[in-house]
């Protein structure tokens, strides 16, 4: 461990859509989680590594936070509720183009007991003007958690996200890091591919689908020059099978089309993507579903990595029928 070296684990927690996601590809520098304006697209915890001379900080981009009715999000909740136990850091973000709300006010409380370090994010200032429109909101939070560092920022654009790097590597821990350099995420290839496919389903559904749809990989088996893979779409109406093959078929293959060439770049092979779609009306009921969903680990893991990073999960194979 180089001298003065800090590493932690960094929690970034907020209402839906408080800009989660785009902060975390922003700071690890690719993209590691999807995004989409729908709530609830971030369903399990995320994990992005970050390493510089500094050290070494390891995000876990969590579902946002809301009051939970069904199986699926009673498991995003415990999801939150654990990850925010274990962190060394949290960062609290708060959309700064969306009005302050109850919701606002619940997360507040829920932060409140916990003994980590909080920092306060006002995101989406971008969307912000007049940007002295950012002061009543600033004197709020302050007023709410006065001694808590607040840093305003745009991740899209940019603005002020050096100091927030800053401000969050002073508030870790000293210690040795956890992951090898060059890691930037611990989710598998087959996890990534099934976030893709869903968002490509909700960028070109639009309103016409609700975000209670999933992604299962069924096959995932890299073949001579090609990777192949078939995927199922979860959904949970007739109707809404109708809406994502579209007339004719043009909308699933629209998705995968999408979905294929953003993997294949990433990946960095050539795809077979096969799709097809599944009425099952109670799948986020489904709690074998729902573990076949989780992330699981890409990379070997230290013998002293903490308990609280994600790590394989021993269900069955992906892609079971629910």
């Amino acid at each position: 461990m180089a001298e003065g070296e800090r590493c932690g684990l960094v929690a970034l927690v907020g209402r839906p859509n408080s800009g989660k996601s785009t902060l975390l590809n922003a700071l690890v520098g690719e993209k590691v989680a999807i995004v989409s304006g729908k709530p609830q697209t971030t369903r399990n915890r995320i994990v992005g590594v970050v390493t510089e001379r500094r050290g070494q900080a390891v995000f876990f981009d969590l579902p946002g936070v809301h009051r939970p009715l069904h199986r699926m999000n009673r498991k995003m909740m415990q999801e939150v509720r654990s990850a925010l136990e274990e962190v060394d850091l949290i960062l609290h973000l708060v959309d700064a183009s969306n009005a302050w709300g109850a919701g606002e006010e619940f997360l507040f409380d829920l932060l409140a007991p916990l003994t980590a370090d909080i920092l306060g994010v006002l995101t989406k200032i971008d969307l912000v003007r007049p940007r002295e429109r950012l002061l009543p909101l600033l004197d709020s939070y302050r007023d709410r958690r006065p001694d808590t560092e607040v840093v305003p920022i745009s991740a899209r654009t940019g603005d002020n996200l050096e100091e927030l790097r800053a401000t969050l590597f002073r508030h870790l821990p000293e210690g040795p890091q956890l992951y090898p350099a060059g890691v930037s995420t611990t989710q598998t290839e087959r996890f990534f591919v099934a976030e893709v496919v869903r968002e490509k389903l909700l960028r070109l559904t639009h309103d016409e689908l609700p975000y209670t749809t999933g992604v299962l990989i069924e096959q995932f088996e890299e073949r001579p020059g090609m990777l192949h893979i078939d995927a199922v779409i979860l959904v949970e109406r007739q109707s809404q099978r109708g809406v994502v093959i579209g007339k004719g078929g043009r909308m699933i293959r629209e998705i995968g089309r999408a979905a294929r060439e953003e993997l294949e770049a990433r990946l960095g092979s050539r795809m077979f993507l096969g799709l097809r779609v599944k009425v099952s009306p109670r799948w986020r009921e489904d709690a074998r579903v729902l573990v076949q969903m989780e992330p699981g680990v890409a990379v070997p893991e230290p013998e002293d990595v903490p308990s609280s990073l994600p790590r394989p999960s021993d269900a069955g194979p992906v892609g079971e029928e629910p």
